[in-house]
């Protein structure tokens, strides 16, 4: 392999370390700040299908990394709203008028209340950092979302995520 083969794969190793670590940092901060069960990040790896790739957890039971989305129930409407800067806060899953798949993928992931903020790189939904109560409802402060903004752009503006 040529010193320009190596070069590139150190480059490629080093940005996906320094996403990594930030995108973790930055979970486990808002986990800890906002004393929630968890805290994931949701990213798109093509147009609406996305996976749990980071999560931060108050307890290993809560563990959903590599789960993906229901895509019957994200399409189209949801993205763009999503990509306008949409902030979706869920303070009881039961007692919300939410689609029944959406409801029904929410138990599924023990969810009971979340908190849902998107982030947007160039103008792209590059993914979503969601924050989930598991054991009981929860009431999301004004203060608690824009904690959550300010992660989503913490991470939107490094150029480990931008270039990814």
């Amino acid at each position: 392999m040529s010193d320009l083969g190596l070069q590139t794969i150190l480059s490629h190793l080093t940005t996906t370390l320094a996403r990594d670590t930030l995108v973790q940092k930055t979970t486990d901060k808002l986990r800890d700040h906002l004393s929630v069960d968890r805290i994931v990040l949701y990213y798109f790896y093509c147009p609406w299908k996305g996976r749990v790739t980071f999560e931060s957890l108050s307890q290993s039971k809560f563990s959903i990394l590599g789960s993906t989305g229901p895509d019957e129930c994200f399409n189209d409407e949801y993205a763009a709203l999503y990509q306008q800067g949409r902030v979706r806060a869920i303070a009881d899953i039961e007692a919300e008028p939410i689609q029944p798949c959406h409801r029904d993928f929410l138990r599924l992931l023990q969810v009971r209340a979340n908190l849902v903020v998107p982030i947007l790189t160039q103008d792209r939904l590059w993914g979503l950092l969601i924050a989930h109560q598991c054991q009981s409802p929860r009431y999301w402060s004004s203060r608690d979302i824009e904690e959550m903004q300010k992660g989503a752009n913490l991470l939107a503006m490094s150029p480990a995520i931008q270039n990814y």
